[in-house]
């Protein structure tokens, strides 16, 4: 058996050193930060292990020496002096909702008595919450002699937390633009600052004068500062991993890149260390209602969002008065970069992808449940045998009851039924919440075939066409897989293949007519 612990939902540096749990050590990047600069800021999905190297800089920071045991920063290479120690302001907005500015200022003079508390010191609560936080770092430097180490974790969650309210949200945003503007003008009197968050406001000024904050969440250099790489996970997990398929561990759960090396989700990992069996961990934590609403209300076909176009305009800025679901979809970390390129005529453009299996299968079932109005597991279930079984007159069947059984009224009242795509995209999500390689678009040399998906056993080709008065033939879907020989693309590939070429009637809205070779 192992002998340490799953650090599971554990944030303090502290308590992972002294009581015997795993620790993946983060500290080259502390070692890097301090050396580099000392204004950071960096954006992560939530449960990615921000909280807990907020907390280790802190530790870091405040000398705490006997923590870094065998760790890099104790290491002589790695420049720190632990015998410099800094006062540390933290700041964590993590821990309460708040829904109006009275109870976002009452948050934060508690934060900010705490933490003058530590070192003997008070603070004026007659005051705005900006100038409490002025006076205590102007207060500890003339105290200690040292300079400040300011560190923000979760810096949006008020904004956040309130996005279903927008003047709510709006309110909230002046009031943290209100408070963080007054950093801009104690640089003499800090050394080191870091803020964290899920989602970054530039464009809307809540950083406004702080001009010399750099952005550390595309950098590629810093792409595993949060999260586990595979290294980690076959180097110290070694025992846990063992009892893995480590492809299928690697299929299910890493893929989140930020233009460097890809990771895992820590809290997937570790409770899957724990359970011993495959979930969507993360997924399950808090898929927000909002997100859902939003890509409702603003629909997307579903398979867009693989190799989705991305630019800095997309990934790196977020507005409450004009969110765009693809940037939330990024920042909370439901879509990742998959590839990317930078150049002096095109700049920096990337593309967008579901991170894994875990992802993809949820967020699917979810889309599929939206575009039907119908809880899909059962049906998933039985798509699962057909397709094992290899039995394409069986998927025609599931697929027709399923059209036939969505209420007709469903169709009047919502736009996503609008959509040319309407009909492929439920084909499309069924398949992708089944944890098979889905590829929407697939290029061939001879064209792109409408939707690929591979089995264990077989590859699936489709070819959609959607017509209120069909005619077979010349025109059918199948035809055109023959014409342009897309099964030539996986001819070598040793599955069996199957293409089925589909026509759908928007008047009858189900499948007129499913041909098959």
């Amino acid at each position: 058996m192992p002998s340490l612990q799953l650090p599971i939902g554990i944030q303090s540096f502290e308590k992972i050193r002294n009581e015997g749990y795993y620790y993946v050590d983060k500290t080259p990047y502390i070692a890097e930060l301090a050396q580099k600069g000392s204004y950071y800021f960096l954006s992560r999905p939530r449960r990615f292990g921000k909280s807990l190297f907020i907390d280790t800089l802190s530790c870091a920071f405040t000398g705490k020496k006997e923590l870094f045991s065998g760790l890099y920063l104790e290491r002589p290479e790695s420049g720190w002096d632990f015998e410099k120690k800094y006062p540390v302001i933290k700041i964590s907005f993590a821990q309460r909702v708040n829904r109006s500015s009275a109870e976002l200022s009452e948050y934060l003079t508690r934060i900010i008595s705490q933490e003058a508390a530590q070192y003997g010191l008070s603070i004026d609560h007659s005051i705005s919450s900006g100038f409490q936080l002025e006076d205590l770092i102007r207060e500890l430097f003339k105290k200690t002699g040292n300079k400040v180490v300011l560190l923000v974790d979760e810096y949006d969650k008020p904004i956040l937390d309130n996005l279903h309210n927008q003047k709510v949200a709006l309110d909230l945003r002046e009031d943290l633009k209100s408070f963080y503007s007054i950093i801009k003008d104690l640089d003499p009197f800090l050394t080191f600052v870091m803020l964290t968050g899920v989602s970054k406001f530039a464009k809307t000024g809540i950083f406004s004068g702080l001009n010399n904050l750099k952005d550390i969440t595309l950098d590629s250099r810093y792409s595993a500062i949060c999260g586990y790489t595979q290294t980690d996970l076959e180097q110290i997990f070694t025992e846990h991993l063992s009892r893995f398929d480590k492809d299928e561990v690697k299929r299910w759960y890493n893929g989140y890149s930020w233009t460097g090396e890809s990771v895992y989700n820590p809290f997937d990992i570790l409770l899957l260390f724990d359970e011993g069996t495959f979930k969507p961990y993360w997924f399950e934590t808090g898929t927000p209602t909002f997100l859902i609403k939003l890509w409702e209300s603003n629909p997307r076909l579903p398979a867009d969002y693989e190799d989705l176009i991305a630019g800095t305009d997309l990934l790196g800025s977020f507005d409450p008065e004009h969110i765009r679901i693809e940037t939330l979809l990024f920042q909370a970390g439901y879509l990742t970069i998959k590839k990317w390129s930078a150049d002096p005529i095109r700049g920096f453009t990337c593309w967008l992808g579901y991170p894994n299996v875990e992802v993809r299968t949820s967020l699917n079932t979810l889309f599929a449940e939206i575009l039907s109005k119908q809880e899909i597991s059962k049906n998933r279930e039985m798509l699962y045998d057909i397709l094992e079984r290899e039995d394409p007159s069986q998927v025609h069947t599931i697929f027709s009851s399923f059209f036939a059984s969505i209420p007709h009224d469903w169709y009047r009242k919502n736009q996503l039924s609008q959509f040319e795509g309407y009909y492929a995209s439920i084909v499309y999500t069924y398949f992708a919440s089944l944890g098979y390689e889905v590829i929407p678009e697939d290029t061939t040399n001879k064209g792109r075939i409408d939707l690929t998906v591979k089995t264990k056993t077989g590859i699936w080709i489709f070819e959609f066409k959607v017509s209120d008065s069909p005619s077979p033939g010349v025109d059918s879907p199948l035809n055109q897989i023959r014409e342009k020989k897309y099964r030539e693309k996986y001819e070598s590939d040793g599955r069996k293949i199957f293409e089925i070429g589909i026509i759908f009637n928007p008047m009858t809205r189900n499948i007129d007519h499913w041909e098959v070779q």
